[in-house]
C-alpha cells in the first residue's frame, strides 16, 4: 500500500513539474502562441498577387525569404538598434512578420531580442515566422519562394 502511494504521489509531483515548467516557458517567450505564422500561410501571401504584404524582416544571418529585408543577427546591438531604426519608419499596426532560422526555434539567439524590441515599440500587428527547425528544411526545402 505504501509502495502505490509512493508511485501516486511520483507521479503527481512529476506532473506538477511539467506543468510548471511549461507555465515558466509559456512565460519567458515574448510571443503569444497566436503570434506564430506557419511558413506555409506566409508563402501563400507572398505567392498571392493580390494579397497584402507584411514588412517581412530577417533577424538572422540572411534574407532568403523573397522581400524580406536583411537586419543582420538581432543578438548583436549593432542589428538591433538598425532594426530599432528602421521599424521607426512605420506605423505602429504595420503587419510585420520576422524571422530567422539560424537553427532550431527554441535555442535561437536572435528571435528574441527581435520580438522583444517590437513588443517594447508597441507595434500591435506583429508575427514571428515559426521556423521550428531552420530555414532550410522548413523554407527552402519546401519551394517557397526565395530572394534572388
Amino acid at each position: 500500500m505504501k509502495m502505490k502511494l509512493a508511485i501516486v504521489a511520483l507521479v503527481l509531483f512529476s506532473a506538477g513539474v511539467l506543468l510548471a515548467s511549461k507555465t515558466i516557458q509559456q512565460k519567458v517567450e515574448p510571443w503569444k502562441p497566436s503570434q506564430l505564422i506557419e511558413p506555409a500561410d506566409l508563402a501563400k501571401t507572398i505567392q498571392d498577387p493580390q494579397a497584402k504584404k507584411p514588412v517581412i524582416i530577417s533577424v538572422g544571418p540572411g534574407a532568403v525569404i523573397k522581400g524580406s529585408i536583411d537586419m543582420g543577427m538581432a543578438s548583436n546591438e549593432k542589428n538591433l538598434a538598425k532594426l530599432k531604426e528602421l521599424l521607426s519608419k512605420y506605423d505602429k499596426n504595420t503587419n510585420i512578420v520576422i524571422y530567422c532560422g539560424c537553427c532550431p526555434f527554441v535555442h535561437c539567439p536572435n528571435i528574441r531580442p527581435a520580438f522583444s524590441l517590437l513588443n517594447e515599440m508597441q507595434f500591435t500587428n506583429h508575427k514571428l515566422l515559426d521556423l521550428s527547425t531552420n530555414v532550410k528544411v522548413d523554407w527552402i526545402n519546401k519551394g517557397y519562394p526565395l530572394n534572388q
